[in-house]
């Protein structure tokens, strides 16, 4: 299992950029709390790896605990996240700065949603953090943007 301390920062997409040089992996995630919640308990499928993640907090820091889980423990838990779901295909590359980001297309009700994120050491590199032209609006404090208010409400309307 692994904990650690996520700062991260999340933003819309303005436009695709090149990702030839980016890796794809097919992902879908299910969340077996709900909303009002103040802990976050995902499951998901990352291409052939299961897992079982606790989220705590909010915006640009949280606590994160994950762990490897086997295929038939998805399996059994999976009914029980019907109604608070995500479907997507993650592109992970690096940008001009070394920064490593992590690309989302949203696929079903979620879709033509995408958002990217980058993840830092400290806060401090993450207000530092430039971001590039084909980043579009900051929402790391919207928690509208969050994958589990996603999976249970759907993606905000445009402009909202």
């Amino acid at each position: 299992m692994t904990r650690a301390t996520e700062v991260e920062r999340k933003f819309l997409v303005a436009e695709l950029p090149d990702l030839t040089r980016a890796r794809a992996v097919r992902i879908r995630q299910g969340y077996l709390t709900s909303k009002p919640d103040s802990v976050e308990i995902r499951l998901r499928q990352k291409g052939d790896t299961y897992l079982t993640t606790l989220k705590k907090g909010a915006g640009l820091e949280r606590v994160e605990c994950e762990a490897e889980i086997s295929e038939a423990h998805f399996d059994a838990f999976w009914p029980a996240t019907e109604g608070r779901r995500v479907e997507k295909t993650r592109w992970t590359g690096r940008l001009a700065c070394g920064a490593t980001f992590e690309l989302d297309i949203f696929e079903g009700t979620l879709a033509p949603l995408v958002l990217v994120e980058v993840e830092f050491g400290t806060r401090e590199e993450a207000s530092g953090f430039q971001p590039p032209a084909w980043f579009g609006q900051d929402v790391t404090d919207d928690a509208r943007y969050s994958n589990a208010s996603l999976a249970a409400s759907g993606a905000p309307a445009p402009g909202a």
